[in-house]
């Protein structure tokens, strides 16, 4: 069991996580960068799987994803709660389980160093609390 406090750093932590990871995917330009670097990444080191140009649909929806993202990771930031921990593990494990699948379906494999992040930081935060602290 954890205490409350340190609950609280784990999901702040996951926050920053976020919000440094996927503020880039929030626009356009700063989205053409980031994939532009993880296209000369994955061609430098052959990692295997595809990562494609981006079409105006696939570019609406990264800029979506790191839009909301963002401002989720935000939110968690500035009013950190132990319920936002708990949403934010359902989350992870969700955004975990559709990259696998991508992965399976010839998403590049760069996708798996996400993966890990999400699940480490989704069962950190269902790590059970001492419940003498409240909340």
């Amino acid at each position: 069991m954890i205490s409350l406090p340190f609950y609280m750093r784990i999901v702040r932590a996951s926050a920053w996580y976020d919000l440094i990871v996927t503020v880039g995917f929030a626009t356009p330009w700063t989205f053409m960068a980031i994939h532009q670097s993880l296209l000369a990444l994955s061609q430098s080191m052959a990692i295997p799987g595809a990562l494609p140009p981006f079409e105006p649909a696939h570019m609406l929806m990264a800029n979506l994803l790191g839009t909301v993202v963002t401002l989720w990771a935000v939110l968690r930031l500035r009013h950190t709660q132990r319920v936002h921990g708990q949403y934010d593990a359902a989350a992870r494990f969700a955004f975990a389980a559709l990259q696998l699948y991508a992965v399976a379906h010839g998403a590049s494999l760069l996708v798996m160093g996400f993966t890990v992040f999400e699940l480490l930081f989704g069962v950190a935060q269902l790590l059970p609390i001492r419940q003498s602290e409240g909340y």
